[in-house]
Formats: C-alpha cells, sequence, structure tokens
C-alpha cells in the first residue's frame, strides 16, 4: 500500500524526486520533493510525472485509488483503478483558506468513487445526498495504545512533570477550530487549573495563541508519547468553535481520551453530543462557567464504575472491526465496477 503525502518544496532539490519509505507496517509512504521556484502548474506536471514514473517501475496489476482530499485528483485523474474510494474525513470547503477550486474537485471525485466514507454521522448526513454509495464510519480508537495511560506506573514527560495539578489537556492540531476566546476565559476563571495543549499551530498566528500562568503550549509530540501525557492529566477538555469548520467534524480523540481513562468535557459538537454525550461519557459545555463546572465533576469522576461503562461502550468502536466493514465494502465496489463495465463492453460491441 503506498500513502502519497504532500508535496515538499526545498531549496536543496535540483530535479522532482520521490522520498520512499517503507514502514513496518507494510504501507510506503512516498513524498514528492519538488524545487523551489516552481508555478503550481508545474507542480502538478511533476507530481503527475513522479507519479507514472513510479506505476512504470512497479506494474501494480491492479490499483485501487483511495482519496483523502479531492484536491489530489489534480495530478492523478488520468489513472484507472478498480476500485475509487473518498474517504471524506472532515468539510474540507469549509476550513480557513481552502482552495477555491476544491468544491468543484468535489464534485468530479464524488462522481468517479464507487463507493464513500464519511468520518462521522453529521457529515454523512450531508454526503449521502449526492453518492448513493455511502457510509459512516465515525472514528474508531487504538485502544491499546490509549489504554497504556492507565497504568499508575507511567512516568510523567519531562516537560510536563512539573506542571502543577490538576491538569486539563487538548491534544491534536491547533487551529481555527478552537475557540481560543474560551480558552482564555476559561484560564481566568480556574486559575487554579493548569491547561495543557499539544499539538501543532496550523493555519493560525501561534502569537494570537492565549497566554496566561496556567496555559502551557508544549507543541508537537509524537503518537507514541501521548499516553505517558494523557497519564498525567485529570481529565481533558475539547474547546471547538461551533462554526462551519467543525459543523460535521467527528473528533478521534474523542474515544482516544476514554480509552486513556481521562474523563473529557466538550463544546456541542454534534458527534459528541451523539453518542457520547447522550451516553453519558462525556460532558457537554457551552461557555467558561459551564466548562468550570464540568472540570469539577469530572475530577471526581474517574471512578471504577465509570471506567466500565467507557469500556462497554468502546468494545463496539475498534479499528480492526472499522477496516473489516470497509473492506467488504471496497471489494464489493470493485466487484460492482468490473460488472457495469462489461455490461458497458457488450453493449458497445452489440451497438
Amino acid at each position: 500500500m503506498w500513502f502519497w503525502e504532500e508535496p515538499l518544496v526545498e531549496r536543496t532539490v535540483s530535479t522532482p524526486r520521490l522520498h520512499v519509505e517503507a514502514q513496518p507496517s507494510g504501507v510506503t509512504v512516498i513524498v514528492p520533493l519538488l524545487p523551489s521556484g516552481l508555478s503550481q502548474d508545474e507542480q502538478l506536471w511533476a507530481q503527475r510525472t513522479l507519479l507514472d514514473g513510479l506505476l512504470r517501475q512497479q506494474r501494480p496489476q491492479q490499483i485501487v485509488t483511495w482519496y483523502y482530499t479531492p484536491m489530489a485528483l489534480r495530478f492523478s485523474d488520468h489513472i484507472e483503478p478498480v476500485a475509487c474510494i473518498y474517504d471524506c474525513m472532515d468539510e474540507l470547503s469549509a476550513f480557513k483558506d481552502a482552495p477555491p477550486e476544491l468544491t468543484q474537485l468535489e464534485k468530479m471525485l464524488l462522481q468517479r468513487a464507487d463507493v464513500v466514507f464519511t468520518g462521522g454521522h453529521s457529515l454523512y448526513a450531508a454526503k449521502r445526498r449526492q453518492h448513493d454509495n455511502c457510509h459512516a464510519f465515525p472514528s474508531a480508537v487504538d485502544f491499546a495504545h490509549f489504554a497504556r495511560a492507565r497504568d499508575p506506573r507511567t512516568i510523567d514527560p519531562e516537560d510536563q512533570a512539573s506542571i502543577a495539578h490538576p491538569r486539563v489537556g487538548f491534544f491534536g492540531v491547533i487551529d481555527e477550530r478552537m475557540d481560543t476566546a474560551l480558552v482564555e476565559q476559561l484560564a481566568q476563571l480556574r486559575p487554579d487549573v493548569q491547561f495543557v495543549f499539544l499539538g501543532p499551530v496550523v493555519k493560525i498566528d501561534p502569537a494570537s495563541l492565549p497566554t496566561a500562568p496556567n496555559l502551557h503550549w508544549l507543541g508537537v509530540k509524537d503518537y507514541a508519547a501521548l499516553p505517558e501525557y494523557l497519564s498525567g492529566w485529570d481529565c481533558g477538555f475539547m474547546p471547538f468553535a461551533l462554526n462551519e469548520s467543525t459543523r460535521f467534524i467527528s473528533p478521534t480523540k474523542t474515544p482516544e481520551f476514554l480509552a486513556a481513562g481521562v474523563p473529557v468535557c466538550s463544546t456541542a459538537i454534534t458527534d459528541v453530543v451523539r453518542p457520547y454525550g447522550r451516553e453519558g461519557l462525556v460532558a457537554i459545555a457551552s461557555d467558561a462557567a459551564g466548562f468550570s463546572a464540568a472540570i469539577d465533576a469530572l475530577l471526581v469522576d474517574r471512578t471504577a464504575r465509570w471506567l466500565q461503562r467507557v469500556d462497554q461502550f468502546l468494545k463496539q468502536v475498534s479499528w480492526d472491526e472499522t477496516w473489516m466493514r470497509m473492506q467488504r465494502l471496497i471489494i464489493q465496489a470493485g466487484a460492482d465496477r468490473a460488472a457495469s463495465s462489461d455490461t458497458a463492453s457488450k453493449q458497445r460491441k452489440l451497438g
């Protein structure tokens, strides 16, 4: 399996080339390296040329294309796969600085796709009207990985060890989807609580982030290290803004917090309220006062009974189960495409 990354533009690269790295999992990560100074059209042509060269070299007997973004069609729309998948994880057109051509490219991808997966039920409700083979796959969780945070022997990471308790944490991309005004208000309202943030700052000016003695922006952390950080949190929070960019999100961190045994509070994101809020697994708040009250409740809610309810729920949510369901749909989509192609071929011959 190849995973084609976004291109990197580097001054030290004189001609376009691919950086290829095989992972132990069996996935090969491919990163196009492009010289600086190329126009957008030249970058796309370089990626198309590199992709064609890879296909000539490897000569795969069958190709299944799996798109996470319609933007990749700009250099790969000439490929003829046995099945085409659109894995729609977000309403990308609603994000800050979304390319103007994104909406039209998504329409093209929806026409090409044999099956569409969505990252949550809200997104499914929007996309099912645009494709007749659309299926919702809300975020699953690597339970064993995040459950390591429950081990009381876990050592606090060095850059977190000096932060006092109680600690309330967030991990993930920090961008326009975070309600930074809410964060600032909450920090002022609860100077007794330390708020820890892990993750890259993207598409917003880092200087615009609120500052206070109890706000700790620790930066990007490796996925493997997340359980160590979460183990030292008394509860978590997801202060998402309620805007167009969050209307359809289904945060993967929701089940990850729970697998880590960390109680969590969130704003009223639809795919968090349903099912986690309705099941009483995640507290929902709308403002700083609500978050403050929820934090107080969560600090005493990390009980064995609560963990039993969490674990019972998370048994239904695993990546292995998600993949098995996806695989069945992909195989069927490929068979349907082949049958449709055979029918069209016979009709042409008869004509």
